[in-house]
């Protein structure tokens, strides 16, 4: 996982319209990069929808709002339009930036083992350089902390 100070891991995803986003043209902007494990799950839903709850304070602050999961375009956009996000979803298929950030890991549920995105946030200023890293992230309430930090 990259270090608070480091520079970003830079990228170039899929968005949710089959557009693409490239990190490094954000540049000036502080970003708020979180990884979640899967769109309609009921954790990830209380995340997104902490966040658009949340939409107008942190739109405020210039940040732009970035979820990535191992999702494809066609989840993803379900997904958006049926909670209707105001930010962006990001295809990681093969997990690279999942990888590239250390958050792709294995976890166990009833004693299945799996791989998936370990739900984390990542403040990035806007120099380009990890501000913030909130691991293990509690959907519930969560995004009142990004905005705490994005105000501070």
């Amino acid at each position: 996982m990259p270090a608070v100070g480091t520079l970003a891991p830079l990228f170039t995803l899929a968005d949710d319209s089959g557009g693409m986003v490239e990190l490094a043209s954000l540049r000036g902007r502080p970003v708020v990069l979180f990884f979640y494990p899967k769109d309609s799950t009921v954790g990830c839903t209380a995340q997104v929808c902490g966040l658009r709850s949340k939409w107008s304070a942190i739109r405020k602050t210039g940040a732009v709002v970035l979820g990535v999961s191992p999702d494809g375009v066609a989840s993803h956009l379900k997904f958006r339009r049926r909670h209707r996000l105001p930010f962006q979803l990001l295809v990681d298929q093969d997990h690279a930036v999942a990888e590239a950030y250390g958050v792709w890991s294995e976890k166990v549920l009833f004693g299945y083992r799996y791989f998936g995105n370990l739900r984390t946030t990542f403040l990035i200023d806007p120099a380009g350089r990890i501000g913030r890293i909130f691991e293990r992230v509690n959907p519930v309430g969560h995004a009142a902390r990004v905005l705490e930090a994005l105000s501070a």
